[in-house]
């Protein structure tokens, strides 16, 4: 199910349906977002309900963690296969910190539900470290498949998001979403409400970082979170409102919660304009 930017199909909609999608507002005046750049679009239809600067690019953090799997999963590595976690996968540019320690031996998958549920940057990290030609050949792999899927404005350097030199526009994370959605270990492994997994003798718990994917008020499918200083607080997910599939694209929101505020406005204004609560 692929959508062009500025491509409108609305075959799919009921008259009564289309006339209100049509009726919203490009820029809605009583929405007020937080986040610098904002996009959601009708899953079926690609239409945009919301735009905010939607063409601006920007560094994405760890929502580059969508490419990282997608790159994985598409190779068809053994999912089961060990891998441990090195001095290598620990974070030299931003000296973040994180509950995976180095020794750690897991299984390929168990690796992949960690950088995308606790978006874990060893994770990640060691996911390419252990990819068939190395990191080098895992974000060749990554801008490639940026290629294939008509990114233009899309540029990765790492698998964990930790580089600024990551960037994407929110039209081009909406091409990425989109994509995304299409394997079903990505829209489980993001929407899970936590993981535990054992480090030696310990059991070690990770929430996921989307705290809206543990509220009954929200119908999620596809979930990422992400956060450096240069991209600000970002958020992407596929979710149903309004009893329709969107896409939400949330970009350097300001404030620890702001993205979150942002997805419920976005929620009880879609809502209140299109339909009874989904």
């Amino acid at each position: 199910m692929g959508f062009s930017r500025g491509i409108r199909r609305v075959g799919f909609l009921c008259c009564a349906a289309l006339t209100a999608l049509q009726a919203a507002p490009r820029t809605p005046a009583k929405l007020s977002l937080k986040s610098a750049s904002a996009l959601v679009l009708d899953q079926v239809t690609g239409q945009a309900l919301i735009e905010k600067q939607a063409g601006a690019v920007q560094p994405i953090a760890s929502l580059t963690k969508l490419m990282t799997a997608m790159v994985l999963l598409d190779a068809r590595l053994d999912p089961q296969e060990t891998l441990t976690i090195t001095r290598e996968d620990m974070d030299m540019l931003r000296h973040s910190r994180s509950r995976l320690p180095v020794g750690t031996r897991l299984p390929r998958e168990q690796a992949l539900l960690l950088a995308l549920l606790a978006s874990e940057n060893r994770a990640a990290h060691a996911l390419g470290r252990t990819f068939p030609g190395g990191l080098t050949a895992f974000v060749q792999a990554m801008n490639a498949k940026a290629r294939e899927l008509g990114l233009a404005e899309t540029r990765f350097e790492d698998p964990s998001g930790l580089s600024a030199g990551n960037v994407a526009s929110a039209h081009d994370l909406a091409r990425i979403l989109e994509a995304a959605y299409r394997y079903p270990e990505i829209r489980d492994f993001t929407t899970r409400s936590e993981t535990t997994i054992q480090a030696g003798r310990r059991s070690i718990q990770f929430p996921n970082t989307n705290a809206l994917v543990r509220s009954p008020r929200w119908n999620i499918g596809l979930s990422k979170t992400g956060y450096i200083e240069e991209a600000g607080r970002c958020l992407v997910m596929q979710a149903m409102l309004a009893n329709r599939p969107v896409l939400i694209i949330l970009l350097d929101s300001w404030g620890k919660y702001s993205r979150l505020g942002d997805a419920n406005r976005i929620k009880s204004w879609l809502e209140g304009r299109l339909g009874p609560k989904g």
